[in-house]
């Protein structure tokens, strides 16, 4: 039958894992994070898990940062976008996209903080022929307008149309 996009996750995961890496996994869905912890209970892979509702944090990233057994870090993208150090992460998974890409970059940036000695791969995995193709898009648009808006310095609101600033706070 079909490969879907979860099976595809998991495939690379255990690729990951026999090559020792250490995975960020971040899904803005915490019923799609929720179904992960299911498999990888069953597969008996020890992983660490945070959501908003989360209390004690730190426990999580310094178990993630420290525990060689540890490889995988199952992340919602809201809770993970501020105040985590993961360092021990040398691959991050986003498995939604996020129409702001800055709250994406933020969380990516989690495994690029200061004392990073690997070099860190960032994947997304984007269903084709589906509203997530929409979102990248809306993403590159956004990213555009701002680099745009960052870079000029003369008649800026000249280059911007009505419908540029409208994108960029829709």
């Amino acid at each position: 039958g079909k490969v879907t996009k979860y099976d595809l996750l998991f495939e690379y995961l255990e690729e990951l894992l026999a090559e020792g890496h250490k995975v960020l996994v971040f899904s803005q869905f915490v019923k799609m994070l929720t179904i992960f912890r299911k498999y990888l209970d069953s597969a008996e892979i020890s992983y660490e898990y945070l959501d908003g509702r989360t209390r004690d944090r730190k426990r999580c990233v310094e178990k993630f940062q420290e525990d060689e057994t540890c490889k995988i870090f199952l992340i919602s993208l809201k809770a993970g976008g501020t105040g985590l150090n993961l360092t021990a992460a040398d691959y991050v998974i986003h498995y939604d996209p996020w129409w702001n890409p800055a709250v994406e970059a933020q969380a990516t940036d989690r495994s690029h903080r200061i004392g990073q000695d690997k070099h860190v791969f960032v994947y997304k995995m984007i269903t084709k022929n589906t509203v997530e193709e929409k979102i990248l898009q809306l993403q590159d648009r956004k990213r555009q307008l701002v680099s745009n808006i960052i870079t000029t310095d003369t008649g800026l609101f000249k280059k911007l149309t009505v419908k540029d600033i409208e994108d960029l706070f829709s």
